[in-house]
């Protein structure tokens, strides 16, 4: 008999993981599971709606949802509509994908003000997630602190820096992209604990910064004469370099040259928010927004026999995208060594309440369809129940 495996998670891992698995054993039973009606995780959620190349990397995954043997459940939530035992018993194998989608904290004063949000949750915003559909007011907001110095602070920094024009081909959420567009933005901090030397940014999307229409990237040259640190691979000595590089262009740009600028502050530790400011190690800044880009958590999931994670799951919020094919495939293989020798059991498990791929199927061509009519890649479905009564073709 066929084995049957589970993959808790839609995202990127999950789906690295079931391309794996098909590689290796052509005809394995595969379901995976999603407590949303709609698939791609991350890719859909949690990646800049500007960044569409990025988003690109759904057409393989689409292509998996069409195999035979390979089953979308959506709208089924582990713990709500089945448990982790129920799994463990239907299916020869569970892989947990579930990534990780809860903010850390900063533990300073003032981080749980309303004006202070989490990346996750701002960018989840800015992509329609249904769990999120009330945004931060920015009628007010003149000052931005972005806290963090990664790629994901770039995001948020770009997004809140770009014209109307500049997203027009992104799929934002109208009412998040009229609410930027709308907003008197004068100034956006992008705040960093260590120094230049240190920041993960990569050297394309630190260069985007440099080519904004309405906002001028800004850089202290004091705080830029550090150098690489001369220990580390030969590719990250590179990457640190290149981000040098780029900032001590900014550093050379004239502040006031555009509307907007985005500063990029080092070495500056935030101690405490306060309503319309930050206090850092370095002095206090305006900020009627702050957004926290410093990593994030998931939830726990039960360890065992048949059990494997992947992703950040597995390894924790670090890599890219890609970064998961190789991870995902190496656990694939792992799970098809577990099954070499075992029995199938019966499963599949019956979900009569899930939505399937045809579901899917239907929100993704209404979303084209809105998206065709307004010249956007498409307008995302924000609502929960319309999101499953258009999936049910109601």
């Amino acid at each position: 008999m066929t084995h049957r495996v589970a993959i808790v998670g839609a995202g990127p891992s999950g789906f690295y993981a079931a391309d794996g698995l098909l590689r290796g054993q052509p005809g394995l039973r595969i379901d995976i599971i999603d407590r949303l009606p709609t698939p791609f995780g991350l890719v859909r959620a949690g990646v800049a709606p500007d960044h569409q190349g990025t988003k690109a990397v759904v057409r393989q995954f689409d292509r998996l949802l069409s195999q035979p043997d390979v089953r979308f459940i959506g709208n089924v939530e582990v713990g709500r509509d089945i448990t982790w035992d129920d799994l463990r018993k239907a299916y020869d194998a569970v892989i947990v994908a579930t990534g990780m989608v809860i903010d850390r904290p900063l533990g300073i004063p003032g981080e749980d003000l309303p004006h202070v949000w989490g990346s996750w949750k701002f960018i989840a915003w800015l992509n329609g997630h249904p769990d999120f559909r009330r945004g931060p007011d920015l009628g007010c907001v003149r000052s931005v602190a972005v806290i963090g110095n990664g790629n994901v602070a770039l995001d948020v920094a770009r997004v809140l820096a770009k014209s109307p024009e500049e997203m027009a081909k992104s799929d934002v959420v109208p009412e998040a992209g009229e609410a930027i567009a709308a907003a008197p933005l004068t100034d956006i901090y992008v705040i960093g604990r260590r120094g230049p030397e240190h920041a993960s940014f990569t050297g394309n999307e630190l260069a985007e910064m440099g080519r904004l229409a309405r906002a001028v990237a800004l850089a202290d040259p004091g705080a830029l004469a550090a150098e690489p640190p001369a220990d580390g691979p030969t590719p990250e000595r590179l990457r640190k370099a290149k981000n040098l590089e780029i900032l001590r262009g900014f550093a050379a740009n004239r502040a006031g040259a555009k509307p907007l600028s985005v500063h990029f502050l080092f070495s500056a530790t935030p101690v405490a928010i306060r309503p319309g400011e930050i206090d850092l190690s370095t002095g206090t800044l305006p900020a009627d927004l702050v957004v926290t880009c410093i990593g994030y958590r998931g939830e726990a999931f039960p360890q065992g026999e048949g059990i494997f994670s992947v992703g950040w799951a597995r390894r924790g919020p670090t890599g890219t995208i890609p970064t998961n094919r190789a991870d995902s495939h190496a656990v694939a293989q792992e799970v098809l060594g577990w099954l070499r020798d075992r029995d199938s059991k019966n499963g599949p498990y019956p979900l009569p309440s899930s939505i399937d791929v045809e579901g899917w199927r239907r929100i993704d061509q209404a979303e084209v369809a809105a998206g065709a009519a307004q010249g956007r890649p498409r307008v995302k479905v924000t609502d929960w129940q319309r999101l499953l009564r258009i999936a049910r073709g109601e």
